[in-house]
């Protein structure tokens, strides 16, 4: 029992680290086509994010100069882009495709001008744990939740605070009237561009934030696969979630469960829980991500709007007067 217990919470508390970059990437992306705007460009900004960071932090030894300067390429290409879509009107999806090209080919040629071909080694002193007093000392619980990085906890606040600036806020709700009735809230006096534009550059601030928590917390290295799919799966998680704020965290606390699962399963073999050997099942369990991400494209669709609780005017241009 001590041992099945001892394996759950190694589970949990994986399962927050996994989740604190998808979370992070996914409640931006939320905000974003909260608004009207789907950025498909968030893998390429979570690269561009965390080689950001890594740099800053190999230059200058210090975690907190890694993530300003991640945070600080997250608003500029998410700049760009919104200065396409917003300014130019032009397609979001092909946008988004084109800012992934673009930021897996400048962190490549960035990251060999810096290292050379056979990049580095080095490691940065990343971010450090720290435990909640008393919380932390909370059998099973404790490790889970409360022994973590910054990020981490931040991700927590975010999903609480992200769920009161949707619903709760005067500009959660321009934002969601950008997003379903624009012209509607163009004639009310709602700046649409504007919102939107504030809602692209949120969502490219955090993206570029999972991009450095991967990079500070997790390698505490720099690869240029670093991301390994993540930012699509955030697209997916947003999704899954149903634009709901809440429902997008639980979401990306299942990603994660699921990939600790798997990173388990492949430590521990042969492990038994409540009389069932969990091997047994891990080629489910192995699977659970990919069920996931098409249990979301199969979501009911409202006729000619698209899935069930998406913005009305998600990724149709704003051709107002503002």
């Amino acid at each position: 029992m001590n041992e099945t217990l001892a394996f759950l919470g190694g589970v949990l508390a994986s399962a927050v680290r996994v989740a604190t970059p998808l979370s992070l990437a996914a409640s931006g992306e939320t905000l974003a086509e909260r608004s009207g705007v789907i950025n498909v460009g968030v893998e390429g900004i979570m690269i561009a994010g965390a080689l950001a960071s890594f740099l800053a932090a190999h230059a200058t030894g210090s975690a907190l100069a890694g993530l300003a300067a991640g945070v600080a390429v997250g608003l500029l290409l998410s700049a760009i882009f919104a200065l396409l879509v917003l300014g130019l009107r032009a397609d979001q999806v092909v946008c988004g495709l084109g800012l992934n090209l673009l930021a897996f080919g400048a962190a490549g040629t960035a990251y060999q001008a810096a290292f050379g071909t056979t990049g580095t080694q080095d490691q940065v002193l990343g971010l450090a744990k720290w435990d909640v007093p008393i919380l932390s000392r909370i059998p099973l619980l404790g490790p889970a939740f409360f022994q973590h990085e910054p990020l981490a906890y931040f991700m927590l606040a975010l999903a609480l605070g992200c769920g009161w600036i949707v619903f709760r806020s005067t500009w959660g709700l321009a934002l969601r009237a950008a997003g379903d009735e624009p012209l509607a809230a163009d004639a009310a006096g709602v700046p649409v561009v504007r919102v939107r534009a504030l809602a692209v550059l949120a969502g490219g601030a955090l993206a570029a934030l999972a991009g450095a928590d991967l990079a500070l917390a997790h390698a505490r290295a720099f690869a240029e696969g670093l991301t390994n799919g993540r930012g699509f799966m955030a697209l997916a998680i947003v999704l899954f979630g149903r634009w709901s704020p809440a429902r997008v965290f639980l979401a990306a606390l299942f990603f994660g469960l699921a990939e600790a699962f798997e990173t388990a399963l492949q430590a521990r073999q042969g492990l038994v829980f409540l009389g069932f050997p969990i091997s047994r099942g891990q080629e489910l369990i192995l699977a659970l991500p990919y069920l996931l991400t098409l249990a979301t494209l199969a979501l009911p669709r409202r006729k000619g709007r698209g899935p069930a609780g998406a913005p009305a005017a998600l990724g149709v241009p704003y051709r107002g007067r503002s």
